[in-house]
């Protein structure tokens, strides 16, 4: 499971996503300030991430990116995206092959989505803990997602990984990169405490 998701008024864009699979950092998250963020999971095409957020990057709404990633890939009824764009407008798509529970849901800001799940519940809590976070740093809504996603049933193979980016244009390390947050549990019994706790 996974919410993308963003705050107009930081200039900041993240991902967050827990998963029973090895090293879900290095697949699922991506971003880019003042353009997007995607998360592809479900027999992930990594080809969305760079696509997507090249798509992004020259204005395309995120439905936009949805339609063109998932149109040009035979493999898309096993595929699962969740897409923010520029504006705060967001899009979810699920595959008719992924596996149950599978689905998401969006609004404005966000996208939030999960397969393998116990229910439904894991998005609805998702949904829930960031409706009502508004205010809050963005990393810090993020986690509290998981944890909340995770508290309603979460993946039902359990956990595995977790990862946490969030991105703003010159808001890294020194002011010289765009990385605010870029953390992985690549593998860990509980890598929602740990994601927390590094």
């Amino acid at each position: 499971y996974s919410i993308v998701a963003c705050d107009l008024e930081a200039g900041q864009w993240g991902v967050a996503t827990q998963s029973k699979f090895l090293g879900v950092g290095s697949v699922v998250p991506w971003a880019e300030p003042q353009a997007g963020a995607i998360a592809t999971q479900s027999y992930a095409n990594a080809r969305y991430g760079p696509d997507g957020l090249a798509l992004l990057r020259e204005g395309a709404s995120a439905q936009e990116v949805v339609d063109r990633l998932t149109a040009a890939d035979d493999g898309r009824d096993h595929r699962q995206l969740g897409v923010v764009d520029a504006k705060g407008g967001s899009s979810t798509f699920t595959g008719a092959q992924c596996m149950d529970w599978a689905g998401g849901r969006t609004g404005p800001c966000y996208a939030a989505q999960g397969n393998i799940l116990v229910s439904q519940a894991t998005v609805d809590a998702i949904v829930d803990s960031f409706e009502s976070s508004a205010g809050r740093p963005l990393a810090e809504r993020l986690l509290d997602c998981l944890d909340a996603a995770q508290a309603a049933g979460g993946d039902r193979r359990g956990q595995q990984s977790s990862a946490l980016i969030v991105v703003e244009l010159d808001g890294g390390y020194a002011g010289l990169s765009d990385e605010v947050v870029d953390l992985r549990v690549d593998e860990h019994r509980r890598p929602l405490e740990e994601l927390r706790r590094i």
